[in-house]
């Protein structure tokens, strides 16, 4: 059978322009994939010390200025914490104050309000009066700590938890001035084991130190549970409030368990003050997950160490230990490297997260968590 020429030249044309279609369009959805896909850049290990970062949880008890100035070597900006403890709160806030006016673009902080009066008619008023006062006076966050919830007794002998009615108007006050809570209640789960059961030596020895917190000593106090209830009753209440969890929120044994509160309520953050060896160990049998729950909440995790200083401290052993666990967590976050801790025997291997989330989880967090800062 005879095929005109004509015809098959044009069929032959065809052909060849739908091929050529083929592999240029086939070109186009290549590089339009490699767009919109870019490949992670990552810092190193020696980028330490040229990148800007935050610790949004220190405590600086002290007129000292090696302590700041350890931070400016490290590239850090701090956040130094009050706590309703031993220290009287007044006493620590007039210490921020002072080197706060010293170093005012290194240095800010976060004020608490005691419990003197609690029960009778003076206590809302006068915590009211001395929040305010801080706040004018550049405080950027309030502190509430863990007696709430294991010290903190009513006149008939109940405990006292942080969803109790009676600290309401202070957290709606908290809240209309746009001012951050950072929460420790609770302890980690640690403190409800045995000390031979504990997963982080440094548990081991806080609790060892301090019996009164070691819950496993105390079954007549409220449990664990009781206290992670009690937190997460009191952001139902408050949905608006801006809260970050200090310590991991008190959930540092199990990302899974943090993660669920992150998606519960959307106006929580976590720092990682003095809890980053339980996402080591975690890391140990379950690499994976750990990476992959920093990457899921980047936006939700802000760097801490909870270090810091008071009058009787060896100031040249804390900066130098201080500057070593620096190091040690920003390798454990950018490099893929094996590691190993004083915390516990296993080694692991560093998360190896991208840039950008590490910038997120040493500076942007902090600056959208604690406005201000």
């Amino acid at each position: 059978m005879k095929i005109n020429r004509s015809i098959q030249y044009i069929v032959l044309s065809t052909a060849s322009l739908f091929l050529q279609n083929c592999n240029t369009n086939a070109k186009k959805e290549a590089a339009t994939e490699t767009a919109v896909v870019p490949k992670a850049e990552y810092y190193t290990a020696a980028d330490f010390n040229t990148v800007e970062k935050y610790d949004v949880h220190v405590h600086i008890n002290a007129i000292d200025s090696t302590f700041i100035n350890q931070a400016k070597k490290d590239n850090l900006r701090l956040l130094t914490v009050n706590v309703n403890s031993l220290r009287p709160v007044e006493e620590q806030r007039a210490v921020a104050l002072k080197l706060v006016k010293e170093f005012p673009d290194r240095l800010h902080f976060a004020t608490a309000f005691n419990l003197n009066n609690w029960g009778t008619e003076k206590w809302l008023p006068q915590t009211i009066a001395y929040l305010k006062e801080s706040f004018d006076q550049g405080a950027i966050a309030v502190k509430i700590w863990k007696n709430i919830g294991m010290e903190l007794k009513d006149a008939n002998g109940k405990w006292v938890m942080i969803d109790d009615a009676r600290f309401d108007s202070v957290l709606n006050f908290i809240e209309k001035n746009n001012i951050t809570v950072l929460g420790h209640l609770g302890e980690p789960r640690n403190a409800w084991l045995a000390t031979d059961s504990m997963t982080i030596r440094g548990d081991k020895q806080y609790f060892t130190e301090h019996p009164q917190y070691h819950q496993f000593l105390h079954k007549e106090n409220p449990s664990y549970e009781d206290q992670i209830n009690a937190r997460d009753n009191m952001l139902k209440k408050h949905p608006n409030l801006r809260f970050v969890g200090a310590h991991l929120g008190s959930l540092e044994w199990n990302v899974d368990e943090l993660a669920k509160r992150l998606d519960q309520f959307p106006n929580m953050a976590v720092d990682m003050a003095a809890r980053i060896p339980h996402l080591q160990v975690q890391s140990v049998k379950n690499w994976q997950k750990v990476h992959d729950f920093m990457i899921k909440y980047q936006d939700r995790i802000i760097y801490a160490t909870d270090h810091g200083v008071d009058p009787k401290s060896n100031f040249e052993g804390v900066n130098k230990e201080v500057h070593d666990v620096r190091v040690s967590d920003w390798k454990f976050f950018v490099t893929d490297e094996e590691m190993t801790v004083p915390d516990f025997s296993e080694k692991f291997r560093g998360l190896k997260l991208p840039k950008e989330v590490v910038d997120k989880i040493y500076r942007t967090n902090a600056k959208k968590w604690f406005p201000g800062i």
